[in-house]
């Protein structure tokens, strides 16, 4: 292959983090902040705000809670960088809609509300605090990290889906299965007046976990393979 060929060929991938390894990080973290804090509790998970005397959890276990607010936080990073290498990829893949940018701005503001929860959780594992204080910033934690998250994060799902799977880029099944955990995401935002809507946010939250690896070992990085079946297609059309 000659330097120009090489070159050629470059030019034809996408330049960015692997979207495989991003999410797998993501999901890690996620993951290890629902585990090993529960652990450090000793087998107390994590309360919600709705618990009686939740708010001595944190008091309990500061360490625990100290720990899920780590891991909460670090998790918002790979999920802004899925995000923003997600939609640069398909840009690139030559796409020039809106739903790029309703991806970008999806995975940008759920990364945020993440972070936001974050610091939430970490004011709480502070001493000093009081039962009334406590309870309103778990409160602002919960509606952060749930539907605040959620919500954004069906964004992130519904944009790259469209997109990606009316453009063959990833399976129709694959599409689907995106599209219908970003309705149920958008549902989740009723968990702010209907309390029963609260279990949307777990089942979204977790099998997204799995939908962002598998778009993200399936989306190609490199324009080749479509090209090449364009051209296939124009050779039929001539014979």
């Amino acid at each position: 292959m000659s330097a120009s060929e090489k070159d050629l060929v470059r030019a034809a991938r996408h330049r960015g983090p692997s979207l495989v390894a991003v999410s797998v990080v993501y999901a890690v973290f996620v993951l290890a902040g629902v585990i090993l804090p529960t652990v450090m509790a000793g087998g107390r998970h994590f309360p919600s705000p709705f618990e009686p005397d939740a708010a001595r959890w944190f008091a309990e276990q500061p360490r625990a809670a100290l720990a899920s607010s780590l891991f909460v936080f670090i998790s918002a990073v790979p999920l802004g960088i899925f995000a923003a290498s997600a939609s640069s990829r398909v840009q690139f893949l030559g796409m020039k809609v809106a739903g790029i940018h309703i991806a970008w701005f999806g995975g940008i503001a759920s990364s945020v509300a993440l972070a936001t929860s974050a610091f939430a959780q970490w004011v709480l594992a502070q001493p000093g605090l009081s039962d009334s204080t406590a309870h309103a910033l778990h409160l602002f934690s919960f509606v952060a990290g749930g539907p605040g998250f959620i919500v954004p994060f069906g964004l992130l799902m519904a944009g790259i889906a469209t997109v990606a799977g009316l453009q063959d880029f990833i399976p129709r099944w694959l599409m689907w299965f995106g599209l219908i955990l970003s309705a149920l995401a958008e549902v989740a935002v009723l968990a702010l007046v209907w309390r029963p809507a609260v279990f949307l946010l777990p089942i979204v939250r977790f099998v997204g976990l799995f939908w962002l690896i598998a778009v993200g070992a399936i989306l190609p990085n490199s324009k080749e393979p479509r090209r090449q079946a364009q051209v296939s297609t124009t050779r039929h059309g001539e014979v």
